[in-house]
């Protein structure tokens, strides 16, 4: 039996969960998120708590249960208290800014960069506008809207420019080496 999968998930208050078939709907203060899971799971919800079980020992099936669980897992959190993705822009002239609701980047392009926020996502810009925060209920959207943040401008390996997430380490690499005359 999955580690994962056998764990039922802790609904908090202020949260409300329905299911209808395969079908989940998490409502919380953070916002509303759906998603369809696989008949071969089946999903319960016992007072305050959500409950997995698989239906078979298919090894397909018992991939899906402790992944399902960890996304239902996800929902719950992502409702509750909400996820965030934190980018670091470094380089001379390299900021980012808030236009609205959209951020405005500038990273050594002839033009700055615009990125609109998909649903339910916010950016926000802290520290002398080298700090990108990105939030949001789902998991799944604000790490791809971070990817695809990052992927504007991906650090580089000589000099560190670019923008990369918050702790990530970029590999340096030695530049050119004077050859000295004999």
């Amino acid at each position: 039996m999955s580690r994962i999968g056998k764990l039922p998930v802790e609904i908090p208050d202020g949260v409300k969960l329905d299911i209808v078939g395969q079908t989940v709907r998490v409502n919380g203060p953070k916002g509303e998120l759906e998603r369809t899971f696989s008949p071969e799971i089946e999903i319960k919800k016992d007072d305050n708590r959500v409950v997995v079980t698989r239906s078979s020992d298919e090894k397909n099936v018992r991939a899906l249960h402790g992944t399902t669980r960890a996304l239902i897992d996800n929902m719950v959190t992502g409702v509750s208290k909400g996820f965030e993705k934190r980018l670091e822009i470094q380089g001379v002239g390299y900021k980012a800014e808030m236009d609205g609701k959209n951020l405005v980047i500038t990273v050594g392009y002839s033009h700055p960069v615009d990125v609109e926020p998909p649903d339910g996502i916010e950016f926000e810009v802290a520290e002398k506008n080298r700090i990108v925060i990105v939030q949001g209920p789902s998991k799944e959207v604000v790490g791809q809207v971070a990817a695809d943040i990052r992927k504007i401008r991906p650090p580089e390996p000589y000099k560190g420019k670019g923008i990369r997430y918050e702790g990530e380490r970029v590999r340096r690499k030695a530049g050119k080496s004077a050859i000295t005359a004999a």
